[in-house]
């Protein structure tokens, strides 16, 4: 629902500023500090959208149709405008290996696309336009190179959830009645690429909002069936969930809050211990407004977890019931690759993020 995020409200925002279901719990007495290095990307767009393949190979998506590229950990970036898409916003980006990444942008109608490339950004070709006018997809996710999932906002009553079996070539929608009827004005959030995520083999989530309640779809079968279920998150026209993470099949957190307040304290963090089936409120973080985005640090004990967003950047070892900060500056997206991570934002922001 980035019709919320866009405009005033966005440029408000903007100016201010590998786990196992067995996995222990976490012990939040240990308290893992990183180290953060400012990187210099050569742009001042807003980025969003950020896939690490490894430590050394990072891709990144923006507004005015920008894709930026690693090899070196971030010490360079490569940056480039898909073709014909400069007036879009990249809100999510997938990348498969140092050549092959997917791009999603959003808007209603036409302007919500996905592009792929196979020789490290030198071309890119369209495999999904949009044709519902009142559609706006958010969010996509991959289980591998060739299985991906992506979904809009509701239109008459209905998520459009679409997926793809053969790397992009086709995508095709899944039946509306797979999933239960949304809630009137229900959508997500486009803020990180992260109101989508998926796990293992055939499992994937999606947060949402803009009603009167916030929600979390699941999927175990690539799409083909859903669940759903509430969560304590403040949910209006402009709150929700805005990010899932997930650190092993059965515990995740979901993340958002009140997009319009971007100085103020919600309910915005919950917790689920079985697989989404249930959510609990966790605890506020430190930093104010909504949560953005969030990723789990694999290889770090205790388990920890990343929360960015317009106040800042916040760090919890208890799966979000407490949380401090380790950073002031604004962050709309974050994601790691082992013990090393990235946060990206405004002004062609790049924090890497070592642990």
């Amino acid at each position: 629902m980035l019709r919320f995020l866009l405009a005033p409200l966005l440029l408000a925002c903007v100016l201010l500023g590998a786990c196992t279901d067995d996995a222990p719990s976490p012990d939040a007495s240990a308290t893992p500090t990183p180290t953060l290095t400012r990187q210099a990307t050569g742009t001042d767009v807003l980025f969003v959208g950020i896939s690490p393949v490894d430590t050394q190979t990072v891709w990144l998506s923006g507004t005015e149709g920008t894709v930026a590229r690693t090899a070196d950990g971030g010490t360079t970036w490569t940056v480039l405008t898909v073709p014909g898409a400069d007036s879009l916003q990249f809100r999510d980006v997938h990348a498969v290996d140092a050549t092959t990444a997917y791009v999603l942008s959003i808007g209603s109608g036409a302007a919500s696309r996905i592009y792929k490339t196979t020789d490290g950004g030198g071309t890119w070709t369209l495999q999904f336009q949009n044709e519902v006018p009142d559609a706006f997809y958010d969010c996509m996710g991959f289980w591998n190179a060739t299985h991906g999932i992506a979904f809009s906002d509701a239109v008459d009553g209905a998520f459009p959830v679409i997926v793809t079996r053969d790397g992009g070539a086709t995508w095709t929608r899944v039946p509306a009645e797979a999933l239960p009827a949304a809630l009137p004005g229900e959508g997500s959030f486009a803020a990180s690429g992260t109101c989508l995520t998926t796990h293992g083999d055939s499992t994937a989530w999606f947060g949402t909002g803009a009603s009167t309640t916030a929600r979390v779809f699941k999927t175990t079968d690539r799409g083909q069936t859903w669940t759903v279920a509430e969560t304590p998150l403040v949910s209006d026209s402009a709150s929700g969930i805005a990010s899932l993470t997930f650190r092993d099949a059965r515990h995740g957190v979901a993340l958002g809050g009140d997009i319009a307040a971007p100085e103020a304290y919600s309910d915005n963090v919950a917790l689920t211990t079985d697989g989404g089936q249930t959510w609990t409120l966790a605890g506020r973080p430190e930093m104010p407004g909504a949560i953005y985005g969030s990723a789990y640090v694999p290889d770090v004990t205790p388990a920890t977890l990343v929360a960015v967003g317009p106040g800042g950047m916040d760090l919890s070892t208890d799966d979000g019931q407490s949380w401090r900060t380790v950073d002031t500056l604004t962050h709309w997206s974050v994601a790691f690759r082992g013990r090393t991570g990235w946060a990206v934002g405004p002004e062609g922001r790049v924090t890497r993020i070592d642990f």
